[in-house]
């Protein structure tokens, strides 16, 4: 009996650590929304996360994704938070529909309870197909360590514990797609004595299409990377995958993407139109570059010319600025996450090394890591993102590191081989005759990175784990306070508190600086108790707007209670 455990340990023992690993990340990750929130009180740090909550819990719940607001006829449809849209009063998501979908649907056969911690359950599941999917290419070795990296990688656990994100869902979406993919052209054919289809193979090729097609809704925007490297992937494979397991691919994709594409007709009136209006003119746009380029007769036509600048400019509809785009490289990678940048870097050259020794998989999977790292680190980081309330602080909270997370993951094994090259040096150390030189190195090598991980995304910034979840639990007594001095049907006009005040009250996001808006306040304050939430005024600042702004609509502003330091209640009325 003991002979046989010590075979199954010693068979099993990675297992054993992944398990155990992948377990502490889902209970680390998942305390952050358990601690932070509470039955009356699940509130959320940024707009999209609330927004996506809140329609997940009314799929749920009413298996629908719009609601209706009368006074938004009233107001040009001014009354919603931020990341959600008002079309002649119905009030739709404005984000991809595919975190909500699948929340939705898991929590309406379950409870909604569980929303806040899905996203750190589908992490953890992430953890154990990165792992398979590393094992794949690059062996068991590689596999174990860059898993157990990729359980304290900031960016992974930070966006797992702010868990209505779409990003990390979308990445492991993907990561299962693409492990399904890279079995299915491996696996041995097993045949039925029917019609001769190979069952096992033909059947992994249909999840890969099911999973993709999930990640696909879940974020739709990531097209512009994901069709290029499954392109590439599958020229590198056009023979082992064959016709058969191509159109099962295709239609499993077809199928899975066909939910959001019903949604998209109820709520936008096109199957392939989502929320973001700029993303819909974009496509249109790019249709029409397009179809003027086929249509032009010569070659050397001004319509050709004109029509791939316009297609350029949609395409990269942040701007395309190749400095700026390296200089967030630099800020989000280089600097941020040196402890995986530079490791990777020399594991590539490395490898580089042997490209003798090279076969198909390791081809694809690096001109695939190129080929969406230059995409993405284009596309996005020509724009800047002020997620932060400090444009000039780089921290974990801002946009890059989630929409990077692919950049990362793909990162993470060419460490490994460098940090594995690295600690043969103790090859020849008198520790390896009692067999623990390289796996003494290679243990500390590991609880290195694991200390400096945890330490950032903890304390790293002032958007660490641990700063956000006292600043969230800080805003309940904030929260409460506001709730007390305004009734149910009340409208409050903020500018950041949007996400923390709606559903419980009608907002509007806005100012004083706009005559339009002010003259919409007006119309609403005839049928509806208005407030105004944001920074403390100056006495000055009241005087101007009762005697000047506000005064020329019959409207006046009363201080109702500073609620902190910084912000204060108050009350509109004619």
């Amino acid at each position: 009996m003991i002979i046989k455990l010590k075979n199954w340990l010693k068979k099993y023992w990675h297992w054993i650590i992944l398990v155990a690993a992948t377990i502490c990340f889902f209970i680390s990750t998942a305390s952050f929304n358990y601690f932070t929130q509470s039955e009356n009180f699940v509130k959320w740090m940024s707009p999209d996360e609330a927004a996506n909550y809140n329609f997940t819990k009314l799929y749920a719940q009413e298996g629908r994704l719009m609601f209706f607001e009368k006074y938004n006829l009233l107001a040009s449809d001014i009354i919603h938070p931020r990341s959600v849209r008002s079309d002649f009063g119905w009030l739709k998501p404005v984000s991809f529909l595919g975190i909500i979908l699948i929340y939705g649907k898991i929590a309406s056969i379950t409870t909604y309870k569980i929303l806040p911690f899905l996203t750190p359950f589908f992490a953890a599941l992430g953890i154990i197909f990165y792992y398979l999917l590393i094992k794949e290419i690059f062996g068991k070795r590689n596999a174990l360590i860059s898993a157990l990296i990729l359980t304290v990688f900031p960016p992974f656990v930070y966006y797992s514990a702010r868990s209505m994100f779409h990003n990390v869902l979308f990445v492991v979406l993907l990561v299962i797609s693409l492990y399904f993919a890279c079995v299915s052209v491996k696996k041995k054919k097993i045949a039925t004595d029917i019609n001769k289809i190979n069952i096992l193979p033909n059947s992994l090729a249909g999840l890969s299409g099911v999973f993709l097609g999930l990640a696909i809704i879940t974020r739709s925007s990531e097209l512009i990377w994901i069709a290029p490297i499954w392109l590439i992937i599958w020229l590198f494979n056009i023979k082992k995958f064959g016709f058969i397991k191509l159109i099962i691919f295709i239609a499993c994709l077809l199928f899975a993407i066909s939910p959001a594409m019903y949604w998209n007709k109820i709520l936008y009136q096109s199957y392939w139109r989502g929320g973001y209006n700029e993303m819909n003119q974009s496509i249109l746009n790019i249709a029409g570059a397009g179809s003027e380029i086929l249509k032009s007769k010569s070659i050397n036509s001004t319509a050709i010319k004109n029509g791939f600048i316009e297609i350029k400019n949609n395409f990269f509809h942040f701007g395309l600025w190749p400095a700026q785009s390296f200089k967030m490289l630099y800020f989000y990678f280089i600097k941020m996450f040196y402890w995986i940048f530079w490791p990777a870097l020399f594991g590539f050259l490395l490898l580089l090394s042997r490209i003798k020794k090279w076969r198909t998989k390791h081809y694809a999977f690096l001109l695939s890591l190129f080929t969406a790292a230059a995409i993405l680190i284009l596309y996005y980081g020509s724009w800047n993102f002020y997620d932060n309330p400090d444009p000039g602080s780089h921290t974990i909270g801002n946009s890059y590191t989630r929409y990077w997370l692919p950049i990362y993951l793909g990162a993470i094994p060419l460490a490994v081989i460098f940090l594995v090259k690295l600690s043969n040096i103790f090859r020849f150390s008198p520790l390896i005759k009692q067999g623990g030189g390289i796996f003494l190195f290679r243990a500390l090598i590991i609880i290195l990175v694991f200390f400096i991980s945890i330490k950032f995304v903890l304390f790293g910034s002032d958007e660490g784990l641990i700063k956000s979840a006292q600043k969230h639990l800080a805003v309940r007594a904030e929260y409460e306070q506001i709730l007390n001095l305004t009734e149910n049907r009340a409208i409050i006009i903020t500018q950041y508190h949007d996400k923390l005040l709606f559903p419980a009250r009608k907002v509007i996001v806005g100012l004083f600086d706009d005559p339009n808006m002010i003259k919409q306040y007006a119309v609403l304050a005839q049928y509806l108790p208005i407030y105004y939430y944001n920074f403390t005024f100056p006495e000055r600042d009241i005087n101007y707007l009762n005697n000047r702004k506000l005064s020329l609509l019959g409207l006046q502003i009363k201080a109702v209670a500073q609620i902190t330091k910084d912000f204060t209640l108050y009350k509109l009325s004619l």
